[in-house]
């Protein structure tokens, strides 16, 4: 089976971080894969690129940005060239672009989003009129397939596949850090007001008040700028400056796990975090908010999902956090091996079809 997975900008973000894995996988399952996007690569993403290659995965990129018809055109020559049985196109924009075309290619839409996109009027307009197109959609969470049915309307072809960790670069490792290294609380996600990184630095502050030399590591692309400057700002504020990083993107992010002593996630709202999978596969005790795509792991050890508005509440659950080893978890369902063989299974019913 030749597979193309359509992207719209290679980052080191959730949707191009699970599309890279299962191209990987699949490619070494015995189908000829490549990658493509609407928009070009970020240099976060090259590591990735590299590794892609490494494993005989075609990648095309766009050179430069382009209006709507360069990247209508961009994605026309990919087809072409790359001639592919099925196209999975990973998040609402990539698929926007897939169905558009004049192409016989069945596109399987994947939603990611951790918001409704379809409580934006034109977004719901667009998705009715090309729902047809569409030969499969594909859910990564339960509230991804119930506002497709609530907003677009029926399918032929919804189905629930959750996002999937490869376990193997994740595995639990229970030795200990180096004895100089200092304890650490990682946040991994999109500089967003969605991931609430500044309610993770307030509730830093009352932690870092009682242990000394603990320290804050936050990492992401920048999505909002402006959100990220107040994160800045609130550091400086609270006189962490010391304590307290504010980065980028990371590629490694099992090293950065493995170096942690706890992972914080206040999200207000998310799909099917691949960094939340990361982190409960690393064993790296976890604090997260109480949305439902986190619900299933409230009886996994060393996870606290609290009400992470409540700065007081947040940060007692991180002082615990510290003081926990890391530990072992079973993540059955929701290996990247479980995923690939779900995508591969929806591929196979719509190319049967077509047939």
């Amino acid at each position: 089976m030749r597979i193309l997975h359509l992207v719209l900008e290679p980052r080191l973000s959730g949707a191009e971080v699970l599309a890279k894995d299962l191209a990987i996988h699949q490619q070494r399952e015995g189908s000829v894969v490549g990658v493509t996007a609407l928009l070009p690569e970020r240099p976060d993403f090259t590591p990735f690129t590299r590794e892609l290659a490494s494993h005989g995965v075609e990648c095309v990129f766009p050179a430069r940005r382009s209006r709507l018809p360069g990247k209508l055109i961009h994605l026309a020559a990919v087809l072409r060239r790359f001639r592919p049985d099925v196209l999975f196109a990973h998040a609402t924009i990539p698929a926007f672009y897939a169905r558009a075309l004049p192409t016989n290619v069945p596109v399987i839409y994947v939603m990611h989003s951790a918001v409704n996109d379809f409580e934006r009027k034109l977004f719901r307009n667009v998705e009715r009129l090309l729902s047809s197109r569409a030969r499969a959609v594909i859910g990564v969470s339960p509230a991804n397939v119930r506002d497709y049915k609530d907003c677009v309307g029926s399918h032929p072809l919804v189905t629930l596949i959750p996002n999937g960790v490869d376990v193997s670069r994740f595995a639990f490792d229970d030795r200990p850090r180096s004895g100089d290294a200092l304890p650490q609380i990682v946040q991994i996600g999109r500089y967003t007001s969605v991931k609430n990184q500044l309610q993770t630095v307030h509730a830093f502050s009352e932690v870092a008040a009682q242990v000394q030399d603990v320290r804050l590591q936050l990492y992401g692309v920048v999505e909002d700028p402006a959100y990220l400057a107040a994160i800045e700002d609130l550091v400086k504020k609270l006189g962490l400056e010391d304590r307290v990083s504010v980065d980028g993107p990371i590629s490694d992010v099992s090293g950065v796990l493995r170096g942690s002593n706890a992972f914080a996630m206040p999200s207000r709202s998310e799909g099917h975090s691949i960094a939340f999978l990361e982190a409960l596969a690393s064993g790296i005790p976890v604090v997260a908010s109480t949305i439902t795509p986190f619900q299933f792991a409230k009886t996994l050890p060393g996870v606290q999902l609290v009400d992470t508005d409540d700065t007081s509440a947040y940060a007692a659950a991180l002082l615990t956090a510290l003081a926990q080893p890391k530990a072992p978890r079973s993540l059955a369902g929701l290996t990247l091996q479980d995923t690939a063989q779900r995508y591969l299974a929806v591929a196979q019913q719509v190319i049967g079809a077509r047939v």
